[in-house]
């Protein structure tokens, strides 16, 4: 095992090296880059740019920025009348004032080291930035999982046990319609009906806490806590619960299939003794491994609308202003982390078979 665990984490190496190579790749020729941001905006909106361009730490946006003369030859659109130096220095700043080879053994030395270097438009360290948005997206991610396994792994089990009965029916079209329905536009519903839209005022509109919460006791901030959290919760879980339930099911009708079932019936053993103390390992193998997968898949994917929807400021809603505003030391940060734990996730789960079945050897697997 110590020979498997040590190829996989090797192997992260080229793996991730590989995802930050494409992706550096593809910003090179993806328009609208930070420069071209500023620039556009320098042109369209006067001042405002540079105020904003001065609160990221960039005091040399002060002065004089605009050229009559032209564009002096300038590669970036709207350009025209920009000082040309001033264009040099906003290259400077962005590290665009140095070869594309350069800039890509760069950023790889420094990420080998874990550091992300500065926002371009925030004036905050990279990490420190996801540090803040972690809770919100923690919250969501562990919250999901962890509802959508109590409620999916009982109900899975007797959607098994009755397989094709009235109860496996009818909870399968409940699963079906929760499916179909996107998680974003559950949230809407939601808000309009519970949060003071036009119906009732149950729940807060925005944010993860009141803006008392320092001042409550600890009850009263662990009750404030998932007032807020009720709502995105519900319209996320949805989706969540049905994959799960129906992933238990499967499991479960395919052990209860097999020879050594017939055989233990056969022995005199109940149902319960056959389903709890033969079926259940067998079968939650594949489910309880899933769980580090099913966590990163509820903490990456699925939150951004919701975050959005609900006021929620976590990665998800980081991530895609980052995008948009082309900040891309935050970008590049946020894919490398994904990336990582992804991996090491994608390992936790091989060991969780281990741990759960002790037969399952990955010694002898070349990868």
């Amino acid at each position: 095992m110590g020979a498997y665990i040590l190829r996989r984490l090797l192997l992260m190496i080229p793996t991730i090296v590989g995802i930050m190579t494409i992706t550096f790749i593809v910003i090179q020729f993806a328009p609208g880059g930070p420069v071209e941001q500023v620039v556009a905006q320098l042109s369209g909106q006067g001042g405002s740019a540079t105020d904003r361009l001065s609160g990221g730490g960039n005091d040399f946006a002060q002065g004089s920025q605009v050229d009559a003369g032209g564009d002096g030859g300038s590669k970036y659109r709207g350009s025209a009348g920009l000082d040309p130096e001033f264009i040099e220095k906003l290259e400077a700043q962005f590290g665009f004032d140095k070869p594309p080879l350069e800039r890509y053994f760069l950023m790889l030395w420094n990420y080998a080291r874990f550091d992300f270097g500065e926002s371009y438009f925030r004036k905050i360290d990279v990490i420190e930035l996801i540090k803040e948005k972690l809770p919100v997206s923690i919250s969501l991610g562990l919250w999901i999982t962890l509802i959508s396994y109590v409620i999916s792994i009982p109900l899975g089990i007797k959607k098994a046990v009755s397989d094709g009965g009235r109860f496996d029916v009818w909870t399968s079209g409940v699963i079906i319609v929760a499916y179909a329905i996107p998680g974003f536009l559950v949230g809407v519903m939601l808000l309009v009906f519970f949060a003071g839209g036009s119906y009732y005022d149950w729940f807060p509109l925005r944010g993860l806490t009141s803006e008392n919460f320092d001042e409550l006791s600890l009850l009263g901030k662990i009750g404030d806590y998932f007032w807020h959290l009720t709502l995105p919760l519900i319209s996320l879980v949805l989706a969540a619960f049905a994959t799960t339930t129906l992933l238990t099911k499967n499991s479960f009708l395919d052990e209860i299939r097999k020879q050594y079932v017939q055989t233990a019936r056969a022995k005199g053993l109940t149902e319960n003794q056959v389903l709890y103390g033969h079926v259940f390992r067998n079968a939650m193998l594949i489910v309880i491994a899933g769980f580090p997968g099913a966590f990163i898949t509820a903490f990456f994917s699925g939150s951004l609308l919701i975050e959005t929807i609900f006021s929620l400021d976590g990665l998800g809603f980081l991530g895609y202003t980052s995008i948009i505003q082309r900040d891309y030391p935050v970008v590049f940060a946020t894919l490398f982390i994904f990336s990582l734990m992804g991996l090491v996730v994608s390992l936790l789960s091989d060991l969780l078979y281990t741990l759960i079945d002790p037969r399952i050897d990955f010694e002898s697997r070349k990868v």
